[in-house]
Order: C-alpha cells, then structure tokens, then sequence
C-alpha cells in the first residue's frame, strides 16, 4: 500500500502540519522512518524532524533508538482511547451490545488493542445469577484472551513478535499457552477461520469468543466478544453465537467515523 498524506496539499498551519505528521504515523503499517514521513507529508526533512522533536518532547510520538523509526506515543495513545471510550458514538454501540445480550444471554464486550494490551471499551451484563465481572477500562493480556489473539492473529509478523517478545509467555491459568512457536502456530489458525477463543486461558472457568470490528478501510480495529462461566458456556455453543456476533459487529462498524 502507497504511503501518503491523507491531505493532498501540506497543511500551513504549523499545528495542522504536526496534526498531519501525527496522523501518518498513527496510519502507518510499521513504524515510519524520518525519509518516508518526508516524502509523504511534501515538506522539507528540517520540517518534519523539528515537527517530530516537537511531537516527542510532548510524549504523542516516541522513536525506536536502534532502528530511527516513529511510532505513536503513550500520551496519542491514552488520547485516542480516550477519544473511543467517550464518543457520541458510544450510546449507539452500547445498545448494539445490549440487544445481542438479550439475544444470546451472556455477557457481551466490545475491546481494543492498546499497545500490548487488550482494554475493555464497553460492557453489557448478563442477567444471569453467575457471571464472570470486569470493569470497563479493564487491560487484559493478548497471547491468552480470545480478543488479544484475535487483533495478534491480524499484524505483521514483526509487530507480533515484539509484542510477545521471546517468551516464555506469562502463564495465568494450566491452559495458558506459553510456547511463542504453539502460540503462533495458533494465530495462524485464528486468522484463517476469523475467530479468537479462550477457554480458562486467562481466567479458570471462563470461556470467550471474539469477532473482529472492521474499519472503514477493512482493517481489524475492535472486537465483539462473548463470555460466560463453565460449564454454562463452552466453545459449541459459543460458535451458535456467531450469526449474532457477526451482524452485532457490522452494526458497530457501521458507526465509525469514515476515513478522511
């Protein structure tokens, strides 16, 4: 895919110009060097890595020392979460959520990646007596949770491995997997069938399935998933679910903003 700025023309305003440089990083598959953001912002290189000091002294973009590449940074990222969790949007979703709990009776999240992280960005109980509680906001792992190795299953190789790291993985439960090799002989799978499970992977007794929210470029951004406690919930019944999960996850797609 062709690198470009999502403008036709560099902005000139100097705060639009720094908005612009941000944006492409934050649009990038792999982290951008300062050459390729030069050459898709048209501005001159002293413009850019001024802009990109800038932009690092205020914690939106960091830079990979060995490799001179950029990256979104911890304060960009807390801001776009941010952003999600309390967009005008988030009521319309809420209640895509609502109504595919009253459907298929469990409790039903909607979540992204963050960093290395999963975060819960909304939540609808079920009405059930035993159910299995976490908060919105919540950060679970990636490499044992059905939503984490479902966004895991879906990045380039490179990006996987950094986020993993050269194991072994932290066990959480008997059935976390550990092994990098068994975890990403795993994604493989996940990414051909399109589906995240977890069964006790993270928490004893939980089983989970995920679905990807896809944006308006086709790329993975979110997840609808279900979960309930053993034995009430297994991973067949889960899969009758997935008719419901699916329609749930294109209304909620259907809600993001479109691309520029």
């Amino acid at each position: 895919m062709e690198f470009r700025s999502p403008k036709s023309a560099a902005p000139t305003s100097s705060t639009l110009r720094a908005f612009a440089v941000l944006e492409l990083i934050a649009r990038a598959e792999a982290p951008p060097t300062l050459e390729t953001l030069t050459r898709a912002c048209d501005l001159p290189k002293p413009t850019v890595h001024r802009i990109l000091g800038l932009l690092m002294r205020g914690g939106l973009v960091q830079r990979d020392a060995f490799e001179k590449r950029y990256g979104v940074g911890p304060r960009a990222a807390g801001f776009a979460l941010e952003v999600q969790m309390r967009s005008p949007d988030r009521a319309e979703r809420h209640a895509v959520l609502a109504r595919l709990v009253e459907e298929i009776g469990e409790t039903c999240n909607l979540t992204m990646p963050d960093g290395d992280k999963v975060v819960y960005l909304d939540r609808v109980e079920t009405a059930a007596k035993v159910r299995l509680h976490m908060d919105i906001g919540s950060r679970v792992p990636m490499h044992c949770t059905a939503s984490g190795k479902l966004f895991l299953a879906h990045l380039p190789a490179a990006r996987v491995r950094r986020i993993l790291g050269p194991g072994p993985l932290k066990r959480f439960t008997e059935r976390t997997a550990t092994s990098v090799a068994a975890l990403e002989r795993e994604l493989r799978r996940i990414r051909a069938s399109g589906i995240g499970t977890d069964s006790g992977e993270f928490l004893d007794g939980s089983v989970c399935l995920a679905v990807p929210v896809k944006d308006p470029l086709g790329r993975i951004c979110a997840a609808v998933a279900v979960h309930g406690p053993a034995p009430r919930m297994t991973l067949r019944k889960g899969h009758e679910f997935l008719p419901a999960m699916r329609r749930a996850a294109g209304e909620i797609a259907a809600t993001l903003a479109a691309p520029h």
